[in-house]
Formats: C-alpha cells, sequence, structure tokens
C-alpha cells in the first residue's frame, strides 16, 4: 500500500454529524451540492487519524453526506474516536472495504451493483486490489513473480527495449509518432512469419515482430494461470448471476501474443484509448505485467450519450464521470477483464517526477499478454475494398447501437494511404464466436 506525507489541513470546531440536518431542506441542497471543503474539514475533525483522501472518497461514495459519512465509520470501527494526530506522521490510504456497511451486503452479491465513487473532473487514486477490483474492471496481484525471476525478465527486457521502435500512424489527416517504444512478440518463428504476412496493424504489416524471449517463455505459464483464475474469480463474484458476459469466451485464456512497451521517462506516456479486438474478439481479457519504475494507469468509464447531445459537447464527454487511477509498481500483474476495452479506456499518465528502480533507472516495462484466437485470423475476417484484412470496433458513445460490434476498413490509418468507406456489422454467438467459426 502506497505511502503519502499527510498535509496540514485547517481544523474547525467539531459540529455534531447531524449539523447539516438543521438548514432548511432548500439551503440544505445548497450545502450539500457546494460546500465540499466545508464537509470535509468537518470529517478531517471529527477522523484525524483517517486522510483526507479516504475521507473524500467516502463521501463521495455517501453522496455528499456527512451523516452517512459518520454513520458507516462508526458502524465499521467501533473504536474510531477523534484524537490528535502526531504533526508529520505518514498517512497510508485505508482500503474502502473497512468503511462499507456489512448489514447492507451480502458476501455473494455482485460488487458490479456498487455505486461509482468517482464525479466529473475529479480523479480517484485507489491502491488495494480489493478497492481496485470493486470498482474498475481490472483486478491487481503485486509481488506477482518471485523478486529474482522479476529482475531476470526486467534485465533482459532493458536490452530488448534498447532496440524498439516508435509506431508511426495516421490521425485526423495528420502522421503522428507514438508516445513511447514498442515492440511485438510470438511464441514461435512459425507465428512470426505469419504476423510478417499474414496480420495487418493500421492497414499495413508490423516489420519488427520478435521471437518471446527465454525469461517471457517461463513466466507466460505464470500468466496464463494467475489470469485464468483472476477470470473465474470475476466471473463468480462481479457478473450478475456468477455467469460469464455475453460474447465473453468460456475458452481458458492462452497468451499466445504479447505487445511489450517501454516508456523512458516520466513524459512518455499513451493517451486515453481501447485496445484493438481485430484478433481478439468481442470480450478480451489482457494480462499486463509491470516492470522497473511505478508509472500511473488512468481507466475512466465510457458514457454513451445521444448523437445531439455528443455534438454539443464533444471537450466535456471524455471526464463526464472522473476517471480512477491505479498506480503499478515494479513485478505487479494488472488484469483487464471482459467489460474493459468495450465499455472503459485507459491510460498511462504523464507525470513530472518518478521514483527511479534500482535496475530500470527511469524506465518502466510493460508486458501485455493476450490470446490471438483462431477463429479471428484475417483470412476468415471480412475485407473492404481496399483488398485488406478490417479491424473490429465497438460502438461506444452512441446510446442506439452501443455495445453492437462492427468491421471497418483500417487502411486510413496509415500514413500514405487512403482506405474505402467499408462497414459491415459483426455477429457473434454467446460465446463470442463469429457465424464461420462452425464452418
Amino acid at each position: 500500500m502506497k505511502a503519502f506525507i499527510s498535509q496540514k489541513r485547517p481544523r474547525a470546531s467539531p459540529p455534531p454529524p447531524d449539523a447539516f440536518e438543521h438548514f432548511p431542506a432548500k439551503d440544505q441542497d445548497l450545502v450539500e451540492e457546494d460546500d465540499t471543503d466545508l464537509k470535509l474539514v468537518t470529517l478531517a475533525s471529527l477522523y484525524p487519524d483517517i486522510d483526507q483522501a479516504t475521507l473524500l472518497e467516502l463521501l463521495i461514495s455517501a453522496d455528499g453526506s456527512v451523516d452517512a459519512v459518520t454513520k458507516n465509520i462508526s458502524t465499521s470501527n467501533k473504536d474510531t474516536s477523534p484524537r490528535k494526530r502526531p504533526s508529520g506522521s505518514i498517512g497510508y490510504q485505508s482500503s474502502l472495504t473497512a468503511f462499507r456497511n456489512p448489514k447492507s451486503e451480502t458476501p455473494d452479491s455482485p460488487l458490479v451493483k456498487r455505486r461509482a465513487l468517482t464525479r466529473k473532473g475529479q480523479t480517484l487514486h485507489l491502491y488495494t486490489p480489493d478497492d481496485i477490483a470493486a470498482h474498475t474492471p481490472c483486478s491487481i496481484t503485486h509481488n506477482f513473480l518471485p523478486p529474482q525471476q522479476a529482475d531476470d525478465l526486467l534485465k533482459e527486457l532493458l536490452v530488448e527495449a534498447s532496440t524498439f521502435e516508435r509506431q508511426t500512424f495516421k490521425l485526423f489527416d495528420n502522421v503522428v509518432q507514438s508516445p513511447h517504444s514498442a515492440c511485438f512478440y510470438v511464441d514461435s518463428l512459425e507465428e512470426e512469419k505469419k504476423q510478417r504476412t499474414e496480420y495487418t496493424y493500421n492497414g499495413s504489416f508490423l516489420d519488427d515482430v520478435r521471437q518471446i524471449t527465454p525469461q517471457m517463455r517461463l513466466v507466460s505459464g505464470i500468466v496464463k494461470s494467475a489470469v485464468n483464475q483472476e477470470i473465474a474469480k470475476r466471473i463468480k463474484h462481479f457478473y450478475p448471476n456468477g455467469k460469464k458476459l455475453k460474447y465473453q469466451s468460456p475458452d481458458g485464456w492462452v497468451p499466445n501474443a504479447a505487445f511489450v512497451n517501454c516508456y523512458q521517462g516520466g513524459s512518455e506516456s499513451v493517451g486515453y484509448h481501447t485496445d484493438q479486438l481485430t484478433y481478439l474478439g468481442p470480450r478480451a481479457v489482457i494480462g499486463s505485467l509491470s516492470l522497473g519504475v511505478t508509472r500511473e494507469f488512468r481507466v475512466r468509464k465510457i458514457v454513451a450519450r445521444d448523437d445531439d447531445e455528443l455534438a454539443d459537447s464533444k471537450s466535456q464527454r471524455g471526464d463526464a464521470e472522473g476517471q480512477i487511477s491505479i498506480h503499478l509498481p515494479h513485478n505487479s500483474l494488472l488484469v483487464m477483464h471482459a467489460e474493459m476495452q468495450e465499455e472503459w479506456k485507459h491510460s498511462i499518465h504523464p507525470t513530472p517526477v518518478i521514483d527511479p528502480h534500482p535496475i530500470a533507472e527511469n524506465k518502466r516495462i510493460n508486458v501485455t499478454y493476450r490470446y490471438y484466437r483462431e477463429s479471428f485470423h484475417p483470412k476468415y475476417t471480412p475485407r473492404c475494398k481496399c483488398g485488406v484484412a478490417t479491424v473490429l470496433r465497438c460502438v461506444q458513445r452512441t446510446k442506439l447501437n452501443r455495445g453492437r460490434y462492427m468491421w471497418m476498413c483500417h487502411a486510413g490509418y496509415t500514413a500514405g494511404k487512403e482506405g474505402c468507406s467499408f462497414f459491415q456489422w459483426a455477429e457473434f454467438d454467446d460465446d463470442g464466436e463469429p457465424p464461420w467459426a462452425k464452418k
């Protein structure tokens, strides 16, 4: 759990827990809506041993009610009482699960139904695995590999990363370069040849495809086992009726490909995006292993709107529900579950300051293991008018067709290629298999 220095806060004489109930109804609404700072000061003076970030999270989850926060804390911890905290002490973020009311929940109730903690324009930092699993489409395992094995993999990939290149692609008629370097790895020499001649990315073939390194091969089996366990837990505890999502594959997850990304220094990053589903199929799961310096992985839920709403406010829609920050330290495995790519966006946030790693110095190495399914090989998927294998996308923004999949031309994303207007709705069975899979 990450530590931080507790900042000094202005103190106020603690009003009774039900102080806001004494305002007239109209004035009470104004206080509840606008005066978050006053409520935080009130809570801080009542509970000086709980850091301000956690108090803010609790206040948001209680819809701004100080009384509700007080009752939740009192119910969860009978021994909590206002007392003075030593100046300059080190504070730790408490898990939000410590403040839930056990009487209002059952052990097997799907946590996915819990109220979202974020609000527009806010960034909520989560650290504990329980909080991350409960409030994002991810799960995290800290200290995933034995320390020596993690260091060996990091050293091996740092050598590889010295030869990585930055991808170039077209965005809104401009040719841009990726803000970090990367390389693609597959299991065998045969797969390497297929990737160079059969699989297309942004409408063209990849030049730099490599076989996985010896240490990556050793780790791959450990990642496979861990991710499949996390998928089973996710289905049991977070999905309705303990069943997999529609279009989610019931088969075991097999990591047979990996993108390895290198972020050098705090300025190298990647903006909000969703990962391509073209060769993974719908409801894909990705296992992401972080090595080297700690960086912030931020996620935000995609909010569907009507066409008129989208046209009115393009600048505001991205942060309509705020964002959640997950800190990824060295040797941590993050699993992006089956609801991630269709319903959320994710990014690596730039930072002005990083804590150097004893081996990686200012670099972060990220291995994103993926399961390339045979039924989504480009020899089966539709081809556009350009003769290029199409890309699989999911409707995310508009309410009318939200959740529907489509095949589209992707040549237009490659520098020097215009692309065409090819479009075709994609159809899958409940297990996410396309019609040609049965043939």
